[in-house]
C-alpha cells in the first residue's frame, strides 16, 4: 500500500497545497481540519472540493482541542508521518483574541504531540513561523539565532511549540521537524494577507491600508517552494545531532531527534515593492491610506536557508513577480467563478 500521511489544517492554504502535492506523488492523505470562521469557510470548502475526487484522499472534520479524536486519527492513520499545519494564524488578530491562540496553538499542539507519542509516529513535521525571531534585527535570520523576544502572542505560541516538540523528542524519541515559514503567498491563499487584500481592493477600486509607509520588508515565499521543501522531508524524519553539546548548544539541532529550519525565499522586499508589482499585474494604481506600523509587526524578515539547502538540496525557485502574477491570475478566475 502507498504510504499514508496525516495533514492537519488540510483545508487551509499551505495544507491544501501539500495534500495535493502528496496525492499526486502517490501518497494516501488523511486531512484534518475544523473549518473555522477566521476567514470564509467557503474558501476552505472550495479547496476541499478539489481534493475530494482523489481516491487516496480522506477528510476528517474536527478540532485540535478534541484530544480523543486527534488521538484516534493519528493512531489509525498517523504512524508513518504527521504534517501539522493547523493553527490559529495571524499576528494582529492575536492582540484581540488571545484565547483562540492558547487553545489552538498550545492545547491543540500538545494533543498532537501526545497522540504522536502514543501512536509511535515516525515523523512529525510542524509549522513554526518567522515571527519567532521577534525583536531580532540582525539579518538574515538564522536558525542559530536566539528567539527569546517574541513581540506577539502568536509568535510566543510558535516558540512554545518548538520547545514542546523538543521535550517530546528528548523524552519519548518522537522525531520532530519545525519549519519557520516566511510570509507564504500564492493561489488559494489567505484573505487576511496583504497581497490578497491589495489585489482585491485594487481590482474593486477601493482604498488599501499601507502600514509603516510601505517600508516594512518581508521575505515573501511562494507556496510551491514551501511545498517542495515539505515534500522532501516526508521520508526524512529528524535525526539526533551526534556532535551536539550542552556546553555549546546548537540552537537548531539536538541530541534528540529534533530539527528547526527556515523556509523562505531569501530575498526580502518592501511592501511598496510588492504593491508596485500587484499594480502592474492588475493594470491599476492603488488608492492608499498610509497607517502607522501596528503593534506586533516587525520591521523586516529575511530567511537564512543554508541549513535547508545543505540537508535537503532546497533552493527557492519562484520570483516575487512570477508568484504574484500567478496569484492575480488565479484570483481573477476564482472571483469570477464564485459569483
Amino acid at each position: 500500500m502507498p504510504p499514508v500521511v496525516v495533514i492537519t489544517g488540510a483545508a487551509g492554504f499551505i495544507g491544501f497545497h501539500v495534500a495535493r502535492r502528496l496525492l499526486a506523488g502517490g501518497f494516501r492523505v488523511v486531512g484534518f481540519d475544523n473549518l473555522n470562521a477566521y476567514y470564509a469557510p467557503r474558501l476552505k470548502r472550495d479547496r476541499l472540493a478539489i481534493l475530494d475526487g482523489h481516491p487516496g484522499w480522506r477528510f476528517v472534520e474536527g478540532d485540535l482541542c478534541d484530544a480523543p479524536l486527534v488521538a484516534d486519527v493519528i493512531h489509525v492513520h498517523g504512524q508513518e508521518c504527521v504534517i501539522h499545519l493547523a493553527a490559529q494564524a495571524g499576528v494582529r488578530w492575536s492582540l484581540e483574541n488571545p484565547a483562540a491562540y492558547v487553545q489552538s496553538n498550545l492545547v491543540g499542539f500538545a494533543n498532537i504531540l501526545e497522540a504522536c507519542r502514543q501512536a509511535g509516529t515516525g515523523n512529525l513535521i510542524y509549522a513554526s513561523s518567522s515571527s519567532v525571531y521577534g525583536a531580532n534585527t540582525k539579518t538574515p535570520f538564522d536558525v542559530q539565532d536566539e528567539v527569546n523576544h517574541p513581540v506577539s502572542l502568536y509568535a510566543a505560541t510558535k516558540k512554545a511549540n518548538e520547545a514542546m516538540a523538543h521535550s517530546y523528542a528528548h523524552l519519548f524519541g518522537v522525531p520532530c521537524t519545525g519549519l519557520r515559514f516566511f510570509t507564504v503567498y500564492g493561489p488559494w491563499g489567505r484573505p487576511d494577507m496583504a497581497y490578497w487584500k491589495f489585489t482585491e481592493a485594487i481590482l474593486e477600486g477601493k482604498p488599501i491600508d499601507v502600514f509603516g509607509g510601505g517600508e516594512l520588508r518581508r521575505d515573501f515565499t511562494y507556496v510551491d517552494d514551501v511545498v517542495e521543501a515539505i515534500a522532501r522531508m516526508v521520508a526524512s524524519p529528524a535525526q539526533p545531532n551526534e556532535l551536539w553539546s550542552g556546553d555549546r548548544p546548537d540552537a537548531a539541532t539536538s541530541a534528540a531527534p529534533w530539527r528547526i529550519y527556515n523556509v523562505g525565499n531569501h530575498t526580502p522586499v518592501t511592501v511598496n515593492e510588492m504593491l508596485e508589482i500587484i499594480e502592474a499585474v492588475c493594470g491599476k494604481k492603488a488608492l492608499r491610506n498610509d497607517r502607522p506600523k501596528p503593534p506586533g509587526d516587525v520591521e523586516a524578515t529575511f530567511a537564512g536557508v543554508e541549513s535547508l539547502s545543505r540537508d535537503f538540496g532546497f533552493q527557492p525557485q519562484t520570483s516575487l513577480r512570477e508568484g504574484l502574477s500567478r496569484f492575480v491570475d488565479w484570483y481573477r478566475g476564482w472571483r469570477a467563478g464564485s459569483g
